[in-house]
């Protein structure tokens, strides 16, 4: 079978969940999040958790953790945490998590922010797998990105995605 057959066959409205990593951000400061959040409700899907949490590995997976038990959301989008600075632990707190990576995420991601912010795209650390039946993409915490993520390669995907871990 192929792409537009998966795609044709893939569920229209999927469970989401968003979660951005933070020190300085509230929910009511989260521009990238509530962004994530409403553009996902635009494309049909079910919002079914927001929140921030702390630039801290241990609160960030058990934040995933608490998440994926008590929303059970087929995708989980995370913002934030992704860079190279010390408190940037996002990527070492989840993809300990991954059963599977999808591991195309990540390059392409960093080939379209090339696009966009030539060389400065090397400082991104975008990463998605599956923790469990749940598809998790870590993208980093600008708004720019967020937008540029979400539109170019999550959602066009996403119900997609869902399908495939649907039929495993």
């Amino acid at each position: 079978m192929g792409t537009v057959d998966h795609k044709h066959r893939a569920p229209p409205s999927i469970t989401l969940a968003v979660l951005s990593v933070s020190s300085t951000r509230t929910l009511e400061t989260d521009d990238s999040g509530k962004w994530i959040a409403r553009q996902g409700r635009r494309e049909g899907h079910e919002v079914v958790d927001h929140r921030v949490v702390d630039d801290d590995a241990p609160a960030i997976a058990a934040a995933v953790r608490e998440i994926l038990e008590g929303c059970r959301p087929q995708a989980l989008l995370v913002t934030g945490g992704t860079g190279l600075g010390p408190r940037d632990v996002t990527i070492e707190a989840l993809k300990p998590l991954f059963h599977k990576e999808l591991t195309a995420f990540g390059p392409l991601f960093a080939q379209l922010s090339f696009e966009e912010i030539d060389s400065a795209a090397l400082l991104s650390r975008a990463a998605a797998g599956l923790i469990a039946t749940t598809v998790v993409f870590c993208m980093p915490g600008s708004l720019k990105a967020c937008k540029l993520a979400c539109k170019a390669l999550i959602f066009p995907e996403l119900g997609h995605i869902v399908g495939h871990v649907l039929t495993n």
